[in-house]
């Protein structure tokens, strides 16, 4: 492990902290949101840069791993947050729509880095991105329907959106700079070492630039984080739980676990929330759910890392 990948989860911390500081200023909070996709873009530019390409063929054939993914992702899971939503947030409607657009919302972006943080099976996880991306969006309007009894519809241009921001540009980018720069001598001797260093850096950029443009509402709203406390961490125990589980009765390589772990685990908040504008556009309190979901979230994936780590090295 790198010296800086002992440190990544006070980086993360420290980002939250900064966030919310620098959110206390009106015009720096008024213009974050506009940097969050494309630190979001340079961070997987970076990590698709590493992925072992010749992998990935191979992940393909890994039919098993793939199966129980999206068993996970869009069986157990999306009942799962049905049951916590029934036993935690029936007074609660709106909150009840925001938490399970929040977690039958598998992510598509950060849960790359913590995969990789983690020592998972990239090319794997990787391969996951576009498939979970396609289905979620395909599927929400099934799962609102069916578990809130909601019928709105999701705006067609949304997904398309999603997809070329999350995926398309930062494989593009990533695809265009290998092209240029392999067979040169700095590509290979310094450009991919300074790489490496990237992700990290472009993920605690991002967290600071979401504390700062949506922090404020989390500080203006305490009780409700205390509302949805119970229930997210209930659902991200179960699935820590659950996914590790299942990789062990399938016999799953340490690698291979820890990807499955996070790849059920992380949860798309962008991608739900603006589905959320779009859809609920009159309903704030869906859309707070959303912000609340990743204040949460990243530092407890923090600590998945750590404590996958640990087990794995036992």
């Amino acid at each position: 492990m790198k010296a800086w990948e002992k440190y990544y989860t006070f980086i993360i911390i420290l980002s939250i902290g900064i966030g919310l500081g620098l959110g206390q200023i009106d015009a720096w909070r008024g213009n974050a949101e506009f940097l969050i996709v494309p630190f979001l873009i340079i961070m997987l530019c970076a990590v698709f840069l590493q992925l072992p390409l010749h992998e990935v063929k191979k992940a393909l054939a890994h039919a098993q791993f793939t199966n129980a993914s999206l068993f996970i992702n869009f069986i157990w899971t999306p009942f799962l947050a049905w049951l916590l939503a029934h036993l935690f947030l029936a007074e609660h409607p709106a909150l009840w729509i925001g938490f399970i657009m929040l977690v039958v919302t598998p992510c598509t972006d950060w849960y790359l880095i913590f995969t990789k943080l983690a020592k998972g099976n990239m090319a794997a996880s990787t391969m996951l991105l576009p498939i979970n991306l396609v289905l979620q969006v395909l599927l929400l309007p099934f799962y609102l329907y069916l578990f809130t009894g909601t019928q709105d519809m999701i705006s067609p241009h949304v997904f398309m959106e999603s997809i070329g921001l999350v995926f398309l540009l930062p494989a593009l980018l990533a695809w265009l700079t290998h092209r240029l720069g392999n067979g040169t001598r700095f590509y290979h001797s310094h450009f991919l070492s300074i790489v490496q260093v990237i992700p990290i850096v472009f993920l605690s950029l991002t967290i600071v630039a979401m504390f700062m443009a949506e922090g404020h509402i989390l500080l203006s709203h305490l009780d409700l984080l205390l509302v949805l406390l119970v229930p997210l961490l209930l659902f991200f125990a179960f699935n820590f739980l659950f996914s590790r589980f299942t990789a062990r009765i399938l016999r799953f390589s340490k690698q291979d676990q820890t990807s499955l772990q996070f790849v059920t685990l992380a949860r798309n908040s962008p991608v739900a929330l603006a589905l959320a504008l779009t859809a609920f556009p009159h309903e704030p309190l869906i859309a707070l759910t959303l912000i609340i979901g990743p204040l949460l979230e990243l530092p407890l994936l923090a600590g998945a890392t750590q404590l996958i780590l640990f087990l794995n090295n036992k």
